[in-house]
């Protein structure tokens, strides 16, 4: 299956935030359990402060800086964001991402509800945790 950049967009206000123009990708053929978008928030635009409560549906979110710069509140902290940075959002917890440039934010934002999973049978794996064990951030 292909889906080509921008071909099934549509304008969406996400959690009382500003308008959104996001493409949800293979909303109807992928069987992850997750759902996978971009998004593109104008100079200025916000998503507006949410969480995804545990008595509703206990999402985490990713996301991934494509284009532009951002600020994300996460609980009490704040990430200043440009291309190549991620974020996870956890379930329960306050977040809000906002454009904090001159020119459109694109994001990659991945969600589904939280679980446990077991990749571990994978090589990458293993070399992923190594990595963070030797990082100094």
């Amino acid at each position: 299956m292909f889906e080509p950049r921008g071909a099934y967009t549509f304008g969406h206000r996400l959690h009382e935030g500003s308008g959104t123009k996001m493409q949800f990708h293979f909303v109807d053929e992928m069987k992850m359990p997750v759902a996978i978008q971009t998004w593109e928030i104008e100079p200025g635009g916000y998503e507006g402060m949410h969480a995804h409560e545990s008595h509703e549906l206990a999402l985490e979110e990713f996301y991934l800086v494509l284009a532009g710069s951002a600020s994300m509140h996460v609980g009490d902290t704040v990430h200043e964001l440009s291309i190549g940075d991620s974020v996870l959002a956890p379930a329960g917890i306050q977040h809000d991402l906002r454009n904090t440039g001159d020119e459109l934010l694109r994001v990659l934002v991945v969600w589904g509800e939280a679980g446990e999973k077991n990749f571990s049978r994978f090589g990458s794996v293993g070399k992923a945790r190594a990595a963070r064990a030797s990082s100094v951030l």
